[in-house]
């Protein structure tokens, strides 16, 4: 057996009596076509023997489904980096990450990232195999806070897409109104890999919505909670640039960094949903802001708001 199982069962109820399992599956689960066709290749039974997808279920029939996790590592295990386990279970993996660390490696951090960090963590004894890394999201490497992995290939179907972030921010200078929206559309700055400008002309800039509301104000700073609508890059530094409110530290869109030496972001709260397929009830996780954060408008990094 895999060194990393997860097993999930459930109990047919009385109006799915006489169903096709496959319409059970994909009716009362949710799910996938694609995750349906996964589960005929094997760790798939019904009252401990075979079924077919096309074959019907009956009211109280047990359906067990055994997902072994044991995939070939491709990430570098490194133990050593500072990344905070806030919470796991069957399902997902809970990180906290600090500012300077990617989420996933690319050519330039090949063995520093959240991806690393979660490879050690997940990988056989004699550390040949393990849990693939499977981030539901992903933040730029100098935003901190909160980043939650799928551990298998059905929490990750049933997750992707459906958690609500709020990030809080730290802009430049005081913005005087408590609560707005940025509907602006971002296209990628010509000549750049990464840099991203408003662009209401381009027919290839894309719809970005971001919502914010104000927390508090002090020391020539303004604390924000945003939530998006969208997820494009760098959304959240490019809208309060634009509307004149830089981050603080983000010198790529015109903060300053004479305060704090990264941009001043960070994803403080994830709320993954309720999902039946899984057994999870609704869960909120919380995370404390990076004290350089907190300090530049005069909160204790524990204060709660």
């Amino acid at each position: 057996m895999a060194p990393f199982v997860s097993i999930y069962q459930y109990t047919v109820e009385p109006e799915w009596d006489g169903k096709l399992l496959q319409d059970y599956f994909k009716e009362s689960l949710g799910f996938s076509r694609r995750t349906i066709i996964d589960l005929k290749k094997g760790g798939l039974s019904v009252n401990g023997a075979h079924l077919r997808m096309v074959d019907p279920v009956h009211t109280g029939d047990q359906i067990q489904i055994v997902l072994g996790e044991s995939e070939q590592i491709n990430l570098i295990p490194n133990p050593e980096l500072p990344v905070t386990l806030v919470y796991e279970d069957r399902d997902i993996c809970v990180m906290e990450k600090p500012a300077g660390m990617s989420v996933h490696p690319c050519t330039l951090y090949y063995n520093d990232t959240v991806g690393n960090w979660f490879s050690a963590r997940y990988r056989s004894e004699d550390g040949s195999s393990g849990i693939a890394f499977r981030p539901l999201y992903r933040l730029d490497r100098d935003t901190t806070g909160i980043v939650v992995a799928a551990k298998n290939t059905l929490a990750a179907g049933m997750l992707m897409g459906k958690l609500q972030k709020v990030y809080y921010a730290v802009a430049e200078g005081t913005i005087e109104q408590n609560e707005g929206c940025i509907d602006a559309p971002l296209v990628r700055v010509p000549g750049s890999i990464i840099t991203r400008k408003v662009d209401f002309s381009d027919p290839q800039a894309q719809r970005a919505v971001t919502h914010f509301k104000v927390l508090c104000r002090a020391n020539g700073h303004t604390l924000i909670a945003c939530k998006l609508e969208t997820g494009r890059t760098h959304q959240i530094r490019v809208h309060m640039a634009h509307i004149g409110h830089p981050l603080a530290g983000d010198t790529l869109y015109g903060g300053h960094d004479t305060q704090i030496r990264t941009q001043a972001l960070h994803c403080k709260e994830v709320t993954i949903p309720a999902v039946k397929a899984l057994s999870r009830a609704e869960m909120r996780i919380i995370r404390p802001l990076p004290p350089q954060m907190a300090e530049l408008v005069g909160l204790n990094p524990d204060d709660h708001m």
